[in-house]
């Protein structure tokens, strides 16, 4: 293999730094983490890129080095450094997005945040000022000096008022089984399978060239024997528009309590993106498709259904078996609300002893039929989902969004600002016989 030259290995490296480049660029512009293709692909070019640098490094001198780099234009990361404002940039000015930050975090070390803070050095704000960051209720007004409210938050470690709005929160994990894609329109059309009629049989020569009979109806022949007729199969599919809804709420705080960053980056990740998430959870199972919600699976024309019989065990295994015999389907999960699985894990048998191992056990909330279990109160008390949720669809149109302002109503007399978190998304279930839905009340 033939030895590389110092103009090689600078065009080597040159190439691995524009393509890293190319990139984080597109990720910044769409205001975007990295996908895990992109992840991989920026880590492959540059460790190329590094191993160039190691190898002209071994070539030449570092001064050298250096001008090349500058040649270069700093292209990447390999000689960034950090300004004023935190953000690492290199030589030519270039911004590396940092994808470890929360939503929160973003937004209190945004520019315009910044900038707002600038004016109040002691909390006192002179002029109307709004702040939006494109970055990713209750209604009780927020107080920085009671301790039933703001006031309650200064506490020494963030940590306090993270615990205490947990407090309030669900777990929320429907969105790690259905299939999470993004779109850039505003509504979305899809083809939703309705029915699949397989008619296929093997079909004997045809003995004569003539056409003694023909085909009937729905696939099946008709005296045709000798005539080599081929039975007919159906497919019977919909086409289907989601439409792109927005979720949003927002709080009232003072600009007293505003002042305090690490208050307002907590209440923004802990509160505000946690109920834009909780509200879609609740839309993808229960949406009636009227006004502004989604059409959740609760409410889609074709799910199947599963009775009660003989007890949950009986039941829940029998819809397991409709969704691989009906729906031609491989289900990945159960939907259960809390108090459904509460009913199964405390089940005895006529010796009073657990099915799931009792208090020492690991219960249902683990597994049920070879499948995991996902308690959410979004779906009903006494009623339960299994199927493969693969085939339900959430398009993300618009991550989570934060803006802030004192022009509503009255606020900027009173010292007041608004702080609203929305979200843009669509949803829709592509086979509706892949899923059931489970009568849990005997």
């Amino acid at each position: 293999m033939p030895t590389m030259t110092l103009a090689d290995l600078t065009g080597q490296m040159k190439h691995a730094l524009e393509q890293a480049r190319a990139i984080a660029k597109k990720a910044e512009d769409e205001d975007r983490d990295f996908t895990p293709e992109e992840a991989g692909q920026l880590r492959e070019h540059m460790a190329k890129a590094t191993e160039a640098k190691s190898q002209i490094e071994a070539a030449k001198g570092n001064d050298e080095l250096r001008k090349t780099l500058a040649d270069l234009g700093d292209d990447i990361a390999l000689n960034a450094k950090t300004d004023d404002d935190g953000q690492r940039r290199t030589a030519s000015g270039f911004e590396l997005p940092d994808r470890q930050k929360s939503v929160g975090q973003q937004f209190t070390e945004s520019a315009e945040y910044k900038a707002l803070m600038a004016t109040a050095p002691s909390g006192t704000f002179g002029q109307k000022q709004r702040v939006q960051s494109g970055l990713a209720g209750f209604k009780s007004l927020v107080t920085g000096g009671s301790d039933t409210s703001a006031g309650a938050f200064v506490v020494p470690d963030q940590l306090g008022l993270q615990v205490g709005l947990d407090a309030f929160q669900r777990p929320l994990r429907v969105r790690d089984v259905v299939t999470n894609g993004t779109t850039t329109s505003d509504t979305v059309e899809y083809v939703r399978m309705t029915s699949i009629t397989n008619a296929a049989a093997p079909v004997a020569e045809a003995t004569t060239s003539a056409a003694p009979t023909a085909p009937g109806g729905a696939g099946a022949l008709v005296n045709a024997a000798g005539g080599g007729y081929k039975p007919e199969s159906a497919l019977a599919a919909a086409r289907v528009t989601a439409t792109v809804k927005t979720i949003a709420h927002w709080i009232p705080v003072t600009k007293r309590a505003l002042s305090d960053a690490a208050q307002i980056r907590t209440l923004i990740d802990a509160f505000l993106r946690y109920g834009l998430e909780e509200e879609l959870e609740d839309q993808m199972i229960q949406g009636d498709a009227t006004g502004e919600n989604f059409e959740g699976l609760g409410n889609v024309s074709g799910v199947q259904a599963q009775a009660w019989d003989t007890n949950e065990f009986t039941t829940t295994r029998k819809a397991k078996t409709k969704v691989r015999t009906v729906g031609r389907s491989i289900p990945n999960a159960y939907l259960f609300n809390p108090a459904d699985v509460e009913t199964m894990d405390l089940k005895q048998d006529n010796e009073g002893r657990y099915y799931f191992g009792g208090p020492s056990g690991v219960g249902t909330a683990s597994v049920l039929w070879g499948l995991p279990v996902i308690e959410t109160e979004a779906v009903p008390a006494g009623t339960g989902y299994v199927g493969d949720f693969r085939k339900a669809i959430l398009w993300d149109r618009e991550q989570a969004t934060i803006q802030m302002t004192d022009s509503h109503l009255d606020f900027f007399v009173r010292n007041l600002v608004a702080i609203l978190a929305e979200m843009r998304a669509a949803f829709g279930v592509v086979q509706p016989n892949a899923f059931v839905e489970i009568d849990l009340t005997a």
